[in-house]
């Protein structure tokens, strides 16, 4: 009998040590799953879009670029580009802002950044209003 105690003791603390939890939060699981996502991504595959895109890839694309993937690693998809370049106007404000960014981006940082940066393009970016020629 004190065999088959200690074994239930040991099961019982084997069972109480164990990692059980699960991670119920719905925005982690979301941040994991585009952090999967992104992981997929590398700067190869920039240079081969922005080729495509008639752009030569610099350090100054990259750090917009970078900008576009940490806004979807915390937001997701954005509702609109429009959010998206009000976001790098202002962070680019000191290096002329939109007017900075459409040097880079001739046919608009949204459309083009974000292709570059192997993300999906939000609805309604591809417009005038956002840089893209038609």
């Amino acid at each position: 009998m004190k065999d088959q105690e200690k074994r239930s003791a040991e099961f019982a603390e084997a069972v109480k040590s164990m990692d059980v939890s699960v991670d119920t939060d719905v925005n982690s699981q979301l941040r994991s799953q585009r952090e999967a996502e992104l992981n997929l991504w590398n700067e190869a595959q920039a240079q081969k879009t922005a080729e495509a895109e008639g752009i030569e890839l610099t350090a100054a694309h990259l750090e917009v670029v970078q900008s576009l993937r940490d806004h979807y690693l915390e937001h997701g998809i954005a509702k609109s580009g429009r959010n998206l370049g009000d976001m790098l106007d202002d962070k680019f404000a000191s290096q002329g802002g939109r007017k900075y960014l459409r040097v880079l981006f001739p046919r608009g940082p949204v459309a083009q950044g974000m292709r570059i940066a192997g993300l999906p393009v939000p609805a309604n970016s591809e417009d005038d209003g956002f840089g893209t020629a038609r």
